[in-house]
């Protein structure tokens, strides 16, 4: 049995506790000793160290260090120490990129309440939260937050603010004196208050029942500190693509060796030759091209309003297929508005969104005034005068202190033109009857606004005003209340409700001077019935824009709200979450359910309403395990353990908790859902620049490895020694793989589907284009060191000859090919050949760094090089556009079946 099910009564004898005298100050004292104090335990922080391990446990990674040990046991330390700095470079760039340790829990715990009134001893006194235990009687008062988990024991008028935990935008009325015999879930336990929420209205008292980790937001808490972070598929490819790398790098390294040895070579020599081939068969600079490139779509994304905070998460935005969305605050504005009236037989339309007191009211299509509707100005007047809120204004920005659904009436009056401070001024309240939960009203006094009357104004539930109704306002006459006009009246009820609005009734009742008796019973009878408003947390207007490019980028949209179904169907049916065919099912009805049943369920429901934050997870662990990749969108502390269960976390920057913020890996600055569909087109350029720049690194490496393999087997000098192999790939190939990074997105980015999350990163099409060039740059180099050897010779200035010919073919060759590498589909014409700027920018830097050590007679000497004349340029460069012209002509051959097909 759960607390909520218990009388009062109960939970006091269970806690042994004192209803009335409260703990005494010892017993307190034992209590927290033996509890501990009212906290939230901040996460162990990774130590540096364990994090810089983890950095080099990259098979490609353990390979380079074990090259550069090599390279110093051999003398080559040059070539170790280049290495090395690459490798710590890379490391260090990483968890600089990644930025600090988990916050969630710090961010939690700051939420907690800094004081609280308990009663001890029997007197009232002010503690720190943290010195609450269970068993402590708590006093709540408006604007309180609740230290810890209560069952109430008193409640009057009773509102607390619940959104940051369940998602619901309105505040729970709670009643003290409620037992539930039946399971519910958090937002529909009314007689219980949670730490952490805010009191809005009202008062009450109650008794600790949790604290610490025990509490609801304690349970988040240990729910996000036990999740364990997740690779993301570019990791998942990257580590595959660096294991299959490695084997592949050992086996022909092993071949090669055991060739040269049986050829006779000496053993020095042929592991020299094997540090060449790992040198060439492993981009060395991949990780940090990637981390680089990644590093830009940060940059260009935070231009677009989404801060990424992990670093591959840029990446994994791209491959998402489902989008998660929490309702309030992020598909709606979190801001009752009041949409529609009714009020002298006509319903009219309320426009503007937001505590903002902008828009107007009109009638089919057309605004109207307190002239063209008689019953509007009375309407509005006691919506704003029967009220407790007050609407607050800071640098043109709006808000509301106190209940939001009556900060939306005033806001609604202040479109009419209604002051909100001076009609209370002019029209000052002399006496009131206060909300009360179970009649459902309240009513407030005021002198003078109908001439030598006082008037009583009262606002509640249609039902219940309607009922103590005997006439109505109508075209501004009071006239006698007909069963039809009741008929209306309901039926106009009833509509606002079926489209999920949340109803008000308002009426009046005057009298020649202030009644001696003011009770419900003799105040709250034979009124004036006035109308009707409806309100709702409005939909973000830009939101159905970004619907529907989801949907035409083949991601699907899911609503997982803790607010009601109706009105969750209502927002999700007008955003076009919801469609014909879809389902909607409350959160409860997952509880019990197998993991198996729940796979099916969400491949069919687009809308999940009364959700616990366990509910939550459910959800995105069933799509995650459906193969999706799921991005999860929130801004209360009940969004967290979904958002850090999701592929990508994401959290509202403006109206989101620190406890979300710092749980996602991706923060809206705007909060605005549309900048999520941003965050994928730049997340899905991204990944094509990564394959494209990938390809084109792979293509010259494994070119490389074929070139010194194919002259082992052929019994030819090594045609490059590691120093060389090195240069060339830190410099030809690091800054023109840089330059395809940020190429341009290409028109079709977000029409296509989402691509296969177990698609590998050289797919069928990527492996043939890899194929073909690596083939093109072999033939074109081999064949030109080849031609030296026997023109030169294999030995002394012979050799260095040609080696100097291999070295400048295979570079220009791997320059030139990076121009083709810009798409896999499209040929240069299309694209223009010079139209990316920084590879040309790029491209002339390489040539510019591959001349000086051709030239430079220092740098000559250090790297083995030797001048070439113009006939060898003249073969350089026309051996060197063979892989161009080939991988175009491949393009175009392919284009042809494509239109033929």
């Amino acid at each position: 049995m759960d607390w909520y099910q218990m009388t009062p009564d109960e939970a006091v004898g269970k806690l042994e506790g004192d209803s009335r005298k409260g703990l005494s100050q010892e017993e307190a004292e034992r209590r927290l000793s033996e509890y501990g104090a009212n906290e939230l335990k901040e996460e162990e922080k990774k130590p540096l160290a364990k994090k810089l391990a983890e950095q080099f446990l990259d098979p490609m990674i353990i390979i380079l260090l074990i090259a550069a040990v090599i390279s110093g046991v051999v003398g080559e330390a040059v070539d170790s120490v280049i290495i090395l700095l690459i490798v710590i470079v890379n490391a260090l760039l990483s968890i600089f990129q990644e930025g600090k340790a988990e916050e969630a829990i710090a961010a939690l715990k700051k939420m907690s309440s800094p004081t609280v009134k308990v009663i001890r001893d029997g007197a009232s006194k002010e503690i720190n939260s943290a010195g609450v235990v269970p068993g402590d009687l708590v006093v709540l008062e408006t604007g309180d937050i609740v230290p810890a988990d209560l069952r109430l024991l008193e409640s009057s008028n009773l509102k607390i603010d619940e959104s940051s935990l369940t998602g619901e935008s309105v505040a729970v009325e709670k009643h003290a004196e409620e037992k539930l015999t039946e399971e519910v879930g958090i937002g529909d336990r009314l007689n219980v208050a949670y730490s952490a929420s805010i009191v809005t209205y009202g008062r009450g008292k109650g008794i600790v029942t949790a604290t610490g980790e025990d509490t609801e937001i304690g349970k988040i808490a240990t729910s996000l500190s036990s999740m364990e972070e997740e690779q993301t598929p570019l990791q998942k490819k990257l580590a595959g693509l660096s294991k299959t790398l490695g084997i592949l790098v050992v086996a022909v390294c092993a071949v090669v060796f055991l060739v040269g040895k049986l050829y006779g070579h000496e053993t020095l020599s042929m592991f020299m030759t094997s540090v060449s081939l790992a040198v060439a068969a492993i981009p060395e600079g991949l990780p940090a091209i990637v981390t680089i490139v990644l590093s830009m779509g940060m940059g260009n994304m935070a231009k677009r309003h989404a801060i990424v905070k992990r670093l591959l998460a840029v990446e994994t935005l791209g491959t998402t297929t489902y989008i998660c969305s929490d309702k309030t605050g992020t598909l709606t504005q979190n801001e009752m508005t009041v949409t529609h009236v009714y009020v002298d037989g006509k319903v009219l339309d309320v426009s503007g969104t937001g505590y903002a007191p902008k828009g107007e009211v009109s009638f089919d299509g057309k605004p109207v005034t307190f002239d063209d509707v008689h019953g509007l100005k009375t309407l509005s007047a006691i919506a704003n005068l029967a009220n407790d809120a007050d609407l607050t204004e800071e640098n043109g920005t709006y808000g509301i202190l106190g209940d939001p659904t009556e900060g939306a009436l005033i806001t609604f009056a202040g479109k009419q033109g209604i002051d909100e401070k001076k009609l209370e001024e002019e029209y000052p309240r002399v006496e009131e009857i206060p909300f009360d939960s179970e009649r459902k009203m309240m009513s407030t006094f005021h002198k003078n606004y109908f001439e030598n009357k006082v008037s009583s104004f009262t606002k509640g539930a249609p039902d219940v005003v309607l009922s103590r109704c005997k006439y109505f306002l109508k075209d501004g006459e009071v006239v006698e209340l007909t069963e039809k006009d009741r008929e209306a009246i309901s039926e106009q009820n009833n509509s606002f409700a079926k489209n999920a609005l949340r109803v008000l009734a308002y009426a009046y009742r005057n009298y020649d001077e202030l009644p001696s008796d003011i009770s419900s019973e003799t105040v709250e009878k034979d009124m004036v019935f006035v109308g009707l408003t409806g309100m709702i947390d409005p939909a973000r207007p830009e939101v159905k824009e970004a619907i529907r490019e989801c949907r035409s980028a083949g991601i699907v949209p899911v609503m997982i709200t803790g607010d009601y179904l109706l009105t969750a169907k209502a927002i999700a049916e007008e955003l076009g979450i919801l469609r014909e065919g879809d389902h909607a099912m409350m959160g409860e009805e997952l509880n019990g359910k197998s993991p198996e049943e729940i796979r099916e369920i969400v491949k069919t429901t687009r809308v999940f309403a009364r959700v616990s934050p366990q509910n939550k997870v459910q959800i995105v662990t069933a799509l995650k395990e459906n193969g999706e990749i799921t991005a999860m969108t929130g801004d209360g502390v009940n969004d967290a353990p979904a958002i850090k269960k999701a592929d990508i976390g994401i959290a509202m920057g403006i109206t989101g908790t620190d406890v979300a913020k710092n749980t996602a890996d991706v923060i809206l600055t705007d909060d605005n859902f549309a900048t999520i569909v941003n965050a994928v087109e730049e997340g899905r350029i991204i990944y094509a620049n990564i394959k494209k720049f990938v390809t084109f690194l792979l293509s010259c490496n494994i070119g490389e490895v074929l070139v010194v393999f194919l002259s082992i087997l052929l019994n030819l000098p090594t045609p490059f020694l590691p120093i060389q192999l090195l240069w060339l790939n830190l410099v030809t190939d690091s800054f023109p793989a840089l330059a395809l990074g940020v190429e341009k997105g290409e028109e079709e980015t977000m029409l296509e589907p989402p691509r296969d999350p177990k698609e590998p990163i050289l797919d069928r099409k990527v492996t043939i284009t890899l194929i073909i060039q690596s083939l093109a740059i072999t033939a074109a180099t081999l064949g030109v060191y080849y031609y030296a050897l026997t023109t030169h010779g294999a030995t002394g200035d012979g050799l260095v000859y040609s080696r100097t010919m291999a070295f400048s073919t295979l570079v220009f060759s791997e320059l030139f090919r990076s121009f083709s590498s810009r798409s896999i589909d499209d040929t240069l014409f299309k694209m223009g050949f010079f139209t990316n700027k920084r590879l040309n920018q790029a491209v002339l830097l390489s040539l510019a760094l591959v001349l000086v050590v051709l030239y430079v007679p220092a740098l000559e000497a250090m790297f083995h090089m030797t001048d070439l004349g113009f006939m060898d340029w003249v073969i350089v460069l026309i051996s060197a556009l063979i892989p161009l012209v080939i991988g175009e002509i491949q393009k175009m051959i392919r284009f042809g079946r494509q239109q033929a097909n």
